[in-house]
């Protein structure tokens, strides 16, 4: 029965012939690349190994790669939640223009986004000499960056969930007495759960090799507002190559890990929704 199924006319290519095209494909885009930093990382000792990746500058910038990535995926996630509803729910004069806006951190250059951020949020910009603290070349810099350039993750995902979702559960949560809350809780937000963390997974990623945007706002000062992948070009200038595939062998397994636990939470919710 399987074989019969394996068989079914298709348009496109015989299974054996897609797959091994696919396989092809993913190898040479993603498993050879990897496979050659894990196999670049081997030729160092343990010792080197340990004195590459725990090193206190480079342990400051996991901290601030991982913590600033985690924290703007997070508020990308109820911003971009609350974008998405905007968008879906409500008709306003521009809103086309709005939409589109949502996708500019997809289309501008990164570089180009980091300049206009910097200039932004500089003690002197139009914004910066408003705010009472200080943001560009500072980690809230690294945080407003990796916020800019993750929301379009999190709108995306969530708009067609909210396309779909019924009105008519909204209104019968209503006629039951329940509260506005109540509905957000018990209807709504369970049904966009798990939009809500593949959003925040893709906005989490992304953010963790973000580069471009990040180097200009940030200052790169190190101990302070440096990021990982900073470290890992610099490395590569100083020709320390199994320097910098440690590195991102370290940011690649925690990275890894925690989507592994994304995933799952996902598959959980969407069980719970007997989906």
């Amino acid at each position: 029965m399987s074989r019969l199924l394996l068989r079914r006319r298709s348009v496109l290519p015989g299974f054996d012939l897609a797959l091994g095209m696919t396989v092809l494909y993913l190898s040479i885009i993603v498993l050879i690349p990897l496979s050659a930093v894990f196999l670049k990382t081997f030729t160092l000792s343990w010792d080197g190994f340990w004195a590459a990746v725990a090193s206190p500058r480079v342990v400051a910038s996991y901290r601030l790669t991982f913590g600033a990535s985690f924290a703007a995926a997070l508020l990308n996630g109820v911003f971009g939640m609350l974008v998405a509803w905007v968008l879906v729910r409500y008709t306003f004069p521009f809103k086309r223009i709005v939409d589109a806006l949502v996708d500019l951190p997809f289309a501008l250059p990164t570089a180009v986004a980091g300049i206009a951020l910097t200039a932004l949020y500089a003690p002197t910009g139009w914004i910066g000499q408003y705010v009472p603290f200080k943001v560009a070349f500072t980690p809230v810099g690294v945080f407003v960056a990796l916020t800019f350039i993750g929301l379009p993750f999190v709108v995306r995902t969530v708009q067609p969930i909210l396309e779909d979702l019924s009105k008519e559960l909204e209104e019968a949560a209503a006629t039951l007495g329940a509260s506005r809350l109540q509905t957000f809780t018990k209807v709504i937000l369970p049904s966009l759960a798990p939009a809500l963390l593949t959003g925040f997974a893709l906005a989490f990623a992304r953010a963790l090799g973000e580069y471009g945007s990040v180097i200009f706002i940030a200052g790169n000062m190190p101990m302070v507002s440096e990021i990982t992948p900073l470290l890992i070009i610099t490395k590569l200038e100083q020709y320390d190559y199994a320097g910098a595939t440690a590195i991102a062998v370290v940011m690649l397994s925690i990275a890894f890990t925690m989507l592994l636990v994304i995933n799952l939470l996902q598959a959980w919710a969407r069980k719970r929704q007997g989906r």
